[in-house]
C-alpha cells in the first residue's frame, strides 16, 4: 500500500536526523567492518516472484479445510500436555502458549539458517528469530564454534574473564561509532553485563533513581520493558495479547510512581512535566516500539524526549534490548543519534544465549556498586559462554547483514501487503528499521490505543494459514516480524507461496460473537 507522508518510503537516515517512520527500510549506509560472515556473501539482486492469482469466492489452494483453521501437530500437542502438568500453562513465557491465536504450540527440536524443525518433524521459515536475537540465522558456524570453544574451558567461575571486556568494548565502539558520525560524544561510555531485559531496564530504573534522588518513572503505554514490577502498567505485549492492563501480585505502591502516557505523544509529556517535573527520576522509552506491534516513533519524538528530560534534571533511558544492533551496527542510535543517558540492550548482544546489558554517561554508572551507593548484582552476569555467543554475533554483524536484513524485511513486508491488498483485506504495513508488523486497520498507528482498536481477529486465520504452509509468524498479533541474514531467496519465495491462502483467510475471517 502506498501512504502520504510521513508513512510513506524513507530517505537513508543519516546520523543525527530521524530518518522517515513506516516505509521500507533501506540499506544500512557506511557501517563500520566488524569481521566477516562465515557464509557466502548474500545476493542482492531482485528475485522475480510469479504474481499469485486471488479468488474472491474461493481460498487458493487446497480445500480440504477451511483456511487459517489449526491443523493437527500430535507430537507437539503430546508434549504440550506434557508440559501443562509440571510447567504453568504448559510454557516458560506466554506468548509461546498460542492462546491468542488458538491450536497447539510448536515444539521445536532444531533450527539451521532461516529455518525451524519441530516435534512432528514439519519445517518452518522462521519469522520470530527467537524474539530478535538470531540475526544471522541458527546455528550459525562462528557463533557454534565460539560457545563450544569457551564452553570446553568451563561453563561458569563466578571470577571476571576477558570475555566481558571484549564484549562491553564492542558495545562502546560501535555506539562511540555513529556518535562520531553524527559529531557528538559517545553516549555508552561504560556498561555493566547482567542476564536478561528484564534485569536490564530494572537495574536501570533503580540506578536512575539513585542518581537524581527522585521517585518518578515515566513510560510509554504499549511499551514493554521486561516483566519489571513498577512498570508493568499498559506494557503491550504479552499482556496486550492477554487483555491484562495490569497484572496480578503488583501492587498500587509498586506502580504508584509510575506514569503512563500515550506513545508519540510529547503534549501529553510536557503536561506531565509541568505538574510533577521536579519529582520525575527518569523517561524510558522503548527506542523504536516493537511491544505493540512494529510502532516507529515519529520524526522528533526522541529528539524532544531528551530536550524535556534535560531541561527538567531527568535522565532518558532508551531501551534497545530489540533494536540494539539488529536495526544497525548501533542500534536505533544509529538511525537517530539522540544521546540518552542510559542504555538497556539484549537479544543480538547475546547470541541467542541469557545475556543483556545496561550503560551510559560514565558519572551515572560510577553510582553503581562498588563504587557508587546503588546496589546491583548477579552470579551469571557476564557468563563466559554468554559473552562469548553475544561478542561472535556482533562481530559477524557486517555491512552485508545489515543490508540482507533492511532487504529481506522490505521485501517480505512488500508481498505480504501485495497479497492482503489483493485479497481486499484493509491494513497497515509498519517498520521500525528492519523489524516490521500489519496492523488490520486503515489508519496509521502510532501509539496502544490505536494498536487495539485494529482488527485483530483477522490476525488468527492468517497466523494458521501460513503455519500450515511452512512458515513460523509471531502468534500474536502485537508483536513485531524478525527477519535474519540467512534468509535467502529460497526462504522469501516459500513465504511468498504461502501469501495467497493466508490472505484469504484474513478476508474469510469474522469477528467474535460477543
Amino acid at each position: 500500500m502506498t501512504y502520504p507522508p510521513p508513512y510513506g518510503p524513507p530517505q537513508p537516515g543519516q546520523p543525527g536526523q530521524p530518518a522517515q517512520p513506516y516505509g521500507r527500510p533501506q540499506p544500512t549506509q557506511s557501517q563500520p567492518q566488524y569481521g566477516q560472515p562465515q557464509y557466502g556473501q548474500p545476493q542482492y539482486a531482485q528475485p522475480q516472484y510469479a504474481q499469485p492469482q486471488y479468488a474472491q469466492a474461493t481460498p487458493p489452494g487446497p480445500a480440504y479445510a477451511p483456511p487459517g483453521t489449526p491443523t493437527p501437530a500430535p507430537a507437539s500437542a503430546a508434549l504440550f500436555e506434557r508440559a501443562k502438568r509440571v510447567i504453568p500453562g504448559g510454557v516458560n513465557s506466554p506468548v509461546r502458549a498460542f492462546q491468542s491465536v488458538g491450536g497447539t504450540p510448536r515444539f521445536m527440536v532444531s533450527g539451521r539458517g532461516a529455518y525451524l524443525t519441530d516435534a512432528d518433524g514439519r519445517t518452518y521459515v522462521d519469522l520470530v528469530s527467537s524474539w530478535g536475537p538470531m540475526v544471522l540465522g541458527h546455528a550459525y558456524p562462528a557463533v557454534v564454534e565460539a560457545v563450544q570453544r569457551t564452553a570446553a574451558n568451563g561453563l561458569s567461575f563466578g571470577t571476571p574473564t576477558v570475555g566481558e571486556i571484549d564484549l562491553v568494548e564492542e558495545i562502546i565502539n560501535r555506539v562511540g561509532a555513529a556518535a562520531a558520525a553524527a559529531g557528538i560524544a559517545n553516549p555508552v561510555q561504560q556498561v555493566r553485563l547482567v542476564n536478561s531485559g528484564t534485569e536490564a531496564t530494572m537495574s536501570a530504573i533503580r540506578l536512575a533513581r539513585g542518581f537524581t534522588g527522585r521517585k518518578k518513572v515515566v513510560k510509554f503505554a504499549g511499551c514493554y520493558h521486561g516483566h519489571v514490577d513498577a512498570l508493568l502498567a499498559q506494557a503491550g505485549s504479552g499482556l496486550a495479547t492477554f487483555a491484562l492492563p495490569d497484572t496480578e501480585g503488583v501492587t498500587g505502591a509498586q506502580t504508584g510512581d509510575t506514569i503512563v502516557v500515550p506513545y508519540n505523544d510529547i503534549a501529553a509529556l510536557e503536561a506531565v512535566f509541568a505538574l510533577d517535573g521536579t519529582e520525575i527520576a527518569c523517561v524510558i522509552t522503548e527506542a523504536a516500539a516493537g511491544n505493540m506491534g512494529a510502532v516507529p516513533p515519529l520524526p522528533g519524538f526522541n529528539a524532544a524526549l531528551r530536550d524535556l528530560t534535560s531541561r527538567h534534571g531527568a535522565l532518558l533511558v532508551s531501551d534497545e534490548v530489540m533494536t540494539g544492533f539488529r536495526v544497525t551496527a548501533a542500534g536505533w542510535f544509529g538511525r537517530e543519534a539522540v544521546p540518552a543517558d542510559l542504555f538497556t540492550f539484549g537479544k543480538v548482544m547475546s547470541g541467542g544465549l541469557p545475556a543483556a546489558a545496561f550503560g551510559g554517561r560514565a558519572d551515572v554508572m560510577a553510582m553503581l556498586a562498588p563504587n557508587g551507593p546503588v546496589y546491583q548484582a548477579g552470579t551469571l552476569s557476564g557468563n563466559p559462554v554468554a559473552v562469548a555467543a553475544g561478542l561472535a554475533t556482533l562481530q559477524n554483524c557486517t555491512p552485508s547483514v545489515y543490508a540482507r536484513l533492511d532487504y529481506v524485511a522490505a521485501t517480505v513486508g512488500r508481498l505480504t501487503s501485495e497479497a492482503l491488498s489483493q485479497a481486499g483485506v484493509e491494513h497497515r504495513l509498519q517498520y521500525a528499521g528492519n523489524m516490521f508488523s500489519f496492523f488490520f486497520s486503515p489508519d496509521p498507528v502510532l501509539n496502544y490505543e490505536q494498536a487495539k482498536a485494529a482488527q485483530t481477529w483477522r490476525y488468527a486465520p492468517f497466523f494458521h494459514a501460513m503455519l500450515e504452509a511452512g512458515v513460523y509468524l509471531p502468534p500474536s498479533a502485537f508483536e513485531a516480524w524478525f527477519v535474519s541474514a540467512a534468509h535467502d531467496d529460497e526462504a522469501i519465495s516459500r513465504i511468498a507461496a504461502a501469501l495467497p491462502r493466508a490472505a484469504w483467510a484474513a478476508a474469510a475471517a469474522t469477528p467474535p460473537t460477543r
